[in-house]
């Protein structure tokens, strides 16, 4: 059976079947050959049943909330703020670069666009500034995958509806972890222009009198983060109602900074429609997977295989974190997610792991997957905001990060209480 199904599932992809289709066909085929019940009949219940959930009307409105930050020109002022702040340093604008992704994935919730946004606004400097092109890169591709780590993450939100986890408390899970993987990055930037003093490029120069006067333009994000994640923690709020605060905050923002319009509008929820299309329809697929796999009984398959090899618990989770990590250079990161956790989040839970801790060290081992190539999409954003030259430059650029990231993903291992010790305190 396992072997009937990962077989469809490759053979799909090798096809370049787009990944709601191929979860879909995967979930039909295995009720075909495996159910003596006519599985598909309940398709429609269930998708029903998963639609109406109130935690996914978060979504959709993270994902306008980041279409319109993209667009409040909140990025431009962020990063020259912390230009002031971090330039002094080995590496210069490649501290801001991380520093940015860091800011701006606290209130996009989204890899995709925080490189995009924050990719845009720093390529000019590259040549401006005699950067290494492939470490300025690489820091703006690994930065960008803090975007579904540091709260508010969609794709946290997506795992606790597969694994019936709490949102908040994935959140607060995910808040250390984020924080020292950028510090990581960061640490990354400085040993490799310690070394190499050239790639730093020129370092910039600024007063304590020019850094007062850039932090109110650090304020905005910082503003909407606290409002969109303070309002969940302070019991005011629920994650999908701090996520329409998000929107009401961003398009204050906005409207601050002027650039409030009908087309901006326009173009905000059209991007939001067509992103939130894709995102339900996979994840409706996935849900209907999960039923699948439940009633053929591939999940216990699969849990007694993993029993049967007579590793322990820990050595099974490095089995599992090495099986991630390959499928993540072939498969896409929010694919892999809705795929592997209905298959893993049993097996994790049998063998006595928690499912929070779980949740942040998948959510690291998709940030492998977003940077790997040949599918890592972030690489594939960089070189669109780049426009010209190989994408080889982009992947060997973000190479030091990938270590740094397997790095944190080895303390996490090692350490569960870097993402358990905070959601424990505050409850």
């Amino acid at each position: 059976m396992l072997g009937t199904a990962s077989g469809i599932l490759f053979g799909l992809i090798a096809l370049s079947v787009p990944i709601a289709a191929v979860i879909g066909i995967l979930a039909l085929a295995l009720a075909y050959i495996y159910s003596p019940m006519p599985l598909y009949l309940a398709a429609g219940d269930i998708f029903w049943t998963n639609s109406i959930d109130f935690i996914l009307t978060a979504v959709p409105l993270f994902i306008l909330m980041g279409e319109i930050l993209l667009r409040a020109d909140v990025a431009k002022k962020m990063y020259a703020a912390l230009s002031h702040w971090l330039s002094w340093l080995p590496g210069g604008l490649m501290h801001s670069n991380i520093s940015a992704c860091t800011l701006f994935a606290a209130t996009s919730g989204s890899s995709i666009a925080t490189a995009a946004t924050v990719g845009t606004v720093a390529m000019p400097q590259i040549e401006k500034d005699g950067y290494n092109p492939r470490l300025f890169m690489g820091t703006l591709a690994a930065g960008g995958t803090l975007g579904i780590l540091i709260p508010p993450s969609i794709n946290m939100i997506v795992y606790a509806l597969l694994t019936d986890t709490s949102v908040p408390q994935l959140y607060m899970a995910g808040f250390i972890p984020g924080a020292i993987l950028a510090g990581l990055f960061m640490l990354t930037v400085l040993i490799a222009c310690i070394i190499k003093p050239s790639w730093g490029g020129t370092r910039g120069h600024s007063d304590w009198g020019a850094r007062i006067r850039a932090l109110p333009d650090l304020l905005p994000p910082l503003g909407i983060f606290l409002i969109v994640v303070g309002s969940i923690y302070a019991g005011i709020a629920t994650p999908t109602e701090a996520a329409s605060l998000g929107v009401v905050s961003s398009l204050a923002l906005a409207a601050w900074n002027g650039k409030v319009s009908i087309n901006m509008l326009q173009q905000a929820v059209e991007g939001t429609m067509r992103t939130t299309a894709m995102v339900m329809l996979i994840v409706f697929a996935a849900v209907f997977l999960n039923f699948v796999l439940a009633v053929v009984g591939l999940t216990e398959l699969m849990s007694s295989f993993v029993n049967g090899l007579g590793l322990e618990p820990m050595q099974t989770m490095i089995v599992i974190v090495i099986a991630f990590m390959i499928l993540g250079c072939f498969m896409e990161a929010f694919s892999l997610l809705l795929i592997a956790t209905p298959l893993l989040a049993p097996i994790v839970a049998g063998m006595g792991f928690d499912l929070i801790w779980f949740g942040i060290l998948m959510m690291l081992m998709l940030e492998t997957a977003l940077i790997t190539p040949p599918i890592g999409i972030n690489l594939y954003v960089i070189q669109g905001v780049r426009k010209n030259g190989p994408i080889s430059d982009v992947i060997i650029g973000t190479l030091p990060f990938l270590v740094a990231l397997i790095l944190m993903i080895v303390l996490l291992l090692a350490f569960p209480q870097i993402a358990l010790w905070l959601p424990g305190v505050i409850k």
